[in-house]
């Protein structure tokens, strides 16, 4: 089969299309014809080796993907679980005891995948393939922070971090669906265009505007007093950052308020200031992954036309290089798909 293969960490010159073996079908897995597949921002990561992850050579990139089922392990064709060839299926990409999809598993910039069939979820009708490979990681991840965690509400002011990608173009639909208020960050007009039209009620230029006297500036400077006198600040903040936003979010956020974290792409171990931690009484929630059932809500506001995937390309394979040295100079907003197959 064709595919996308790096031998080595380094820069996306790593990266050629090849000829690779196409995936062994053991008797619980199905193999999968690849129509769309979506690029994370742990791809540039696991290619130029910064996750400290063992990276099983040769490589093929891409976590998310969607296609139909053209090969069915013995087990799985004798089982009663309604699978059958030809079934439109749009995978969990994390295998207990593999690893995620792209990262220590083989990953699915190719034409063809290999899967447990206990991870497959079905792809509903009325969504493409294209949007259905933008979905799992980032779109299960903001799910999850925002709706199982997070329990964002229609009262809610809330302030997403770096708002470009996957994680946080879905974050802003979903605060924006239950009626949120929403202030977003970005270091680009551009950027901060596409935001606004995704409906972003605010925004701070980063490039030119310090974050705590911008969010100060929208939202008020928290208080909080014995008396119970509180006022000003930020009820959520989306913080993958890290780094030196860490500390000046702390700063952002109102008495009782929710900082909300899934990842640090600036860095793991900042700074921090945890006398705004207990004088306002902040609560800091971690958010880990999603699980499947999290992923099929996902797929279902697709079809109901209640979540919009933000496709910044859709490109053939041969593509792919350039298209991570995008993520890698963030130089779009939301994902690019690939399609294997073309």
């Amino acid at each position: 089969m064709r595919a996308a293969i790096f031998d080595e960490h380094g820069g996306v010159d790593k990266i050629h299309i090849g000829e690779f073996p196409d995936p062994e079908c053991g008797p619980d897995d199905v193999v999968i014809r690849v129509n769309a597949v979506s690029l994370n921002g742990f791809d540039p990561m696991i290619l130029c080796g910064t996750t400290g992850l063992p990276t099983p050579f040769p490589m093929i990139p891409g976590g998310d993907y969607a296609g139909e089922i053209v090969e069915l392990g013995a087990n799985v064709a004798n089982a009663a679980n309604g699978w059958e060839l030809g079934d439109r299926v749009c995978p969990h990409p994390f295998v207990p005891g593999e690893g995620m999809t792209g990262e220590t598993r083989l990953g699915a910039a190719a034409q063809f995948a290999r899967i447990p069939a206990v991870h497959l979820i079905r792809t509903p009708d009325a969504v493409s393939d294209d949007d259905a490979a933008a979905l799992p990681i980032a779109y299960g991840t903001a799910y999850r922070m925002m709706v199982t965690r997070g329990k964002v509400g229609a009262a809610d002011t809330v302030l997403i971090l770096g708002a470009t990608g996957g994680v946080g173009t879905c974050c802003l639909q979903l605060a924006k669906a239950v009626g949120a208020t929403v202030i977003v960050t970005g270091s680009a007009q551009w950027k901060l265009d596409k935001l606004m039209e995704l409906g972003a009620d605010h925004v701070i230029d980063t490039s030119r505007e310090e974050l705590v006297k911008a969010c100060h500036a929208i939202a008020g400077k928290p208080r909080m007093g014995l008396t119970g006198d509180t006022g000003g600040g930020v009820d959520v903040i989306i913080n993958y950052i890290g780094g030196e936003t860490w500390a000046q979010s702390l700063r952002c956020l109102k008495p009782d308020g929710r900082m909300l974290t899934c990842g640090a792409t600036a860095g793991y171990a900042p700074p921090t200031d945890i006398r705004y931690i207990w004088t306002y009484e902040q609560n800091i929630i971690g958010s880990n992954g999603w699980t499947a059932e999290e992923q099929v809500a996902v797929l279902d506001m697709v079809a109901t036309k209640a979540l919009t995937p933000v496709i910044h390309a859709i490109r053939p394979l041969d593509q792919i290089a350039p298209s991570i040295q995008e993520l890698i100079d963030r130089a779009i907003v939301g994902k690019t798909i690939i399609r294997p197959n073309e």
